[in-house]
């Protein structure tokens, strides 16, 4: 895949302050950048780890007005691999996720779990319970004295449901993604397990959170998901989820700075566009605003006095997208396929872009924690983690 820095950086890109991770073959290793003029401007004097950035206050301001970095080349180097490869804008962060937070998503999740993971009893299923469960869904506040009626009465009917609990319920479902270290960036492939036959992308808008809970800012991301096996038993959501590259996150960490805060992340619209070597395409939009929980309230409950995170923590938000467009034969809805191209984009966080193969095609995940605290060691960076 060929990509350009017009393709990925959000288009206020000169108002924007980014921050990502580049491995230089030149420093040879991982190197926090900021982004300007579409150049990598080298951060490891200020801190080694994107971790360690995140924990400097006023990290914004100061970074609007820093002059004197290291250039490391350009955003089209690092796409095109000339001396530069774009990682995940992430490194010793907890990187977690929270599930069935938009009402679309809450009734595919029931479908998954009345189907067994049998894709080809989906349709029917999506038509007898749609129909009751959305209109029931839409609009209500998670935890809300409303979402109590809804749930009297969707137990009333027998269409209570453990995805309507954490999607409508006081408590939020808050799970593991992937481990520090793990997730791809921009460019790269993402995974889907070899034992899947119905699967899909998860556009998500993801928060950026330092240890003592302050929201930073955001990026993208793309919670890969085995639709089938999560379908068989919730209890394999941990098989679902976590796999080889079944985690991309990108292109760039956006700081809040400027007219750019909560107020304007809540606003914004991710689109999603798939594309396959088959001519198969899909195309959709999801709006943050349709979301039913605050984002500062998934965060609250993801990092509070009873679970702390001292490496700060990403937070995927969730997803409206469930899809359900034909691919494979009528009634089957989607899944991916080898070689298809995952596009999830919004005007202000930009695009990330990944080809989807096989986990067991995907290059093995080898460079973890330790490998890189032996790495900032050898380069002398040791006191910037």
């Amino acid at each position: 895949m060929q990509l350009s820095a017009r393709d990925v950086l959000p288009v206020d890109a000169g108002q924007a302050i980014l921050v990502g991770r580049v491995w230089s073959d030149a420093a040879g290793g991982p190197c926090p950048v900021l982004v300007r003029n579409g150049r990598l401007l080298d951060l490891t004097t200020l801190a080694a780890t994107v971790s360690g950035l995140m924990e400097i206050d006023g990290l914004a301001d100061w970074l609007a007005q820093a002059e004197g970095l290291a250039d490391l080349g350009s955003v089209d180097d690092a796409l095109s691999g000339k001396g530069l490869t774009l990682l995940a804008p992430i490194d010793l962060q907890a990187v977690k996720a929270a599930g069935v937070t938009f009402a679309d998503s809450m009734v595919e999740r029931v479908i998954e779990e009345q189907a067994k993971g049998d894709s080809g009893r989906a349709q029917e299923i999506r038509d007898r319970l749609a129909p009751v469960i959305g209109d029931s869904l839409r609009g209500v506040p998670a935890g809300s004295e409303k979402a109590r009626e809804v749930k009297r009465v969707l137990q009333d009917l027998g269409l209570w449901s453990q995805y309507l609990e954490v999607g409508i319920g006081p408590d939020a479902e808050i799970f593991t993604k992937a481990q520090p270290m793990a997730s791809v960036g921009c460019g790269a492939d993402v995974g889907i397990h070899p034992i899947s036959e119905w699967n899909n992308p998860e556009p998500e808008v993801v928060l950026v959170i330092r240890s003592d809970g302050t929201i930073l800012g955001a990026t993208l991301g793309n919670d890969v998901n085995l639709r089938d096996v999560e379908g068989r038993s919730a209890l394999l959501l941990g098989k679902a989820k976590d796999n080889n590259a079944s985690c991309a996150v990108g292109p760039f960490i956006r700081l809040f700075h400027g007219d750019f805060d909560m107020a304007a992340l809540e606003a914004v619209k991710v689109s999603l566009r798939v594309t396959g070597q088959d001519g198969f395409e899909m195309t959709g939009e999801s709006a943050m605003a349709a979301i039913s929980r605050k984002p500062s309230d998934l965060a609250r409950q993801l990092l509070n006095r009873n679970h702390q995170y001292p490496d700060g923590a990403v937070l995927f938000l969730g997803t409206m997208f469930a899809p359900v467009k034909d691919r494979r034969g009528a009634g089957q809805g989607f899944t991916h396929e080898v070689g298809d191209m995952v596009e999830i984009a919004t005007p202000r966080l930009g695009r990330l872009v990944n080809r989807v193969m096989r986990t067991d095609q995907c290059p093995e995940w080898t460079f973890g924690t330790r490998a890189l605290m032996r790495n900032l060691v050898a380069r002398g960076l040791a006191d910037k983690v």
